[in-house]
């Protein structure tokens, strides 16, 4: 044997064909209710793991845009905290400072701080 095949054999073991028996009989694969159950198993999963929780997050950012009204304290996903000065179906004009407004998308929000918290930061 030349050095690549020890090295093969290391890596990869041989195998060898087995003439009897080789055809599992019937009932020997196992059954298909086992792969019915691990289907249900797994769709259960995707449900309430990743489908349902999911879900309940778009509905709850949903009804916070929608809660939006002149003169709430929010965050934006960037950061940004300010007050609504003017509100419309998809932007926001935000107050960051005194005389100092920027325009964001309605969808940047993800939540709003309670009443005075930008006074107590400043």
């Amino acid at each position: 044997m030349n050095m690549m095949e020890q090295i093969l054999d290391f890596f990869v073991s041989k195998t060898y064909a087995d003439t009897v028996g080789a055809m599992p009989g019937p009932g020997a694969q196992g059954s298909s209710f086992s792969f019915v159950l691990m289907f249900v198993v797994l769709i259960l999963f995707i449900y309430f793991g990743v489908w349902r929780p999911q879900s309940k997050r778009v509905k709850e950012q949903q009804n916070l845009l929608n809660a939006l009204s002149k003169g709430d304290e929010i965050v934006t996903g960037g950061g940004l905290l300010g007050r609504i000065s003017k509100i419309n179906d998809q932007y926001i004009v935000l107050a960051i400072a005194n005389n100092v407004e920027i325009v964001v998308q309605k969808a940047s929000v993800i939540s709003i701080l309670p009443k005075g918290t930008l006074k107590s930061i400043e």
